[in-house]
């Protein structure tokens, strides 16, 4: 594992479970990255494709047992330590904040309101101008 480190976790019941992410290698972290994204935005991604990704992420993130720490490498073992679907997004949001610094301290959500203020101004502008053409072309009620 990469850079470990034990981050808490607030489960769906309210219990407490400590999980070790872990960075991505170089080449791992390039697709999980640029994918992860694109695949789970609703009607544009693939379901299928982002739950590959997702085990490929889960991969790099461990669960200490008394063996020593164990990798969720496959579906079982995420199912036999994440209790809920809850913490698994929470995981999976924090493995994102760790190791791609776009995702972290909100910068991504500063990105986004950025290109909102840019697309509403923009958005504005050509509706006025539409609103302007089609005022010209109005005809008086007729008299009939």
């Amino acid at each position: 594992m990469l850079e470990p480190f034990n981050k808490e976790f607030t489960c769906a019941d309210g219990t407490k479970k400590t999980f070790i992410l872990s960075k991505f290698p170089a080449i791992a972290g390039r697709e999980i990255v640029t994918q992860y994204p694109i695949t789970g935005a609703p009607k544009i991604g693939e379901y299928k494709t982002n739950e590959a990704l997702m085990l490929k992420l889960m991969a790099y993130v461990a669960v200490d047992t008394p063996n020593g720490p164990t990798e969720l490498v496959t579906q079982e073992l995420v199912n036999n330590h994440v209790p809920d679907f809850e913490t698994l997004l929470k995981i999976e949001w924090a493995m994102m904040e760790y190791n791609c610094s776009f995702f972290r301290n909100g910068s991504a959500l500063r990105s986004l309101d950025s290109l909102k203020a840019r697309f509403l101004g923009s958005i504005t502008k050509t509706l006025m101008e539409l609103l302007g053409q089609l005022s010209g072309k109005v005809s008086p009620p007729s008299g009939n």
